[in-house]
């Protein structure tokens, strides 16, 4: 009776190891961790055009008065570039991220959404952090 017992335990402790995320599971996970960081910036685009107008908008302004302030107008130059940056690499990101597998190995689909992650959360903080820098530079 005892040896069943510890059969049963251990036949048991097998299977549920054996029932454990397999490395397919762990990349659907992780894939949809690197959408979910691409998902909280993107309704943002919008906001970084918008703002872009505004800081060239605003350095046109202060180069058409009398008493120029060249920092604070290369100040907003600089910034719509940044935001013009971000932008853009969010799309450049979006244009090469392959969602789907190819064939390629758990292992190397696993590498794969590792290197995406690094990339998606580069821009998702290029993205806040022009969005932060232009809440400082264009205070009206």
């Amino acid at each position: 009776m005892k040896f069943i017992r510890i059969s049963l335990i251990f036949s048991l402790l097998i299977f549920f190891q054996a029932c454990g995320p397999t490395q397919e599971d762990l990349n659907r996970e992780r894939r949809a961790e690197v959408i979910a960081v691409h998902d909280e910036v993107m309704p943002k685009l919008g906001q970084l055009k918008t703002l872009e107008k505004r800081a060239i908008q605003k350095a046109g302004e202060l180069a058409a008065m009398d008493s120029v302030d060249s920092d604070q107008i290369k100040r907003l130059e600089g910034l719509a570039v940044e935001l013009n940056q971000a932008y853009e690499g969010m799309f450049d990101w979006m244009h090469q991220y392959e969602p789907e597998d190819k064939g390629e190995s758990p292992e190397a689909i696993a590498a794969y959404l590792e290197e995406q992650m690094v990339s998606v959360t580069e821009v998702n903080k290029a993205i806040k952090g022009v969005l932060a820098k232009s809440d400082s530079l264009l205070v009206d």
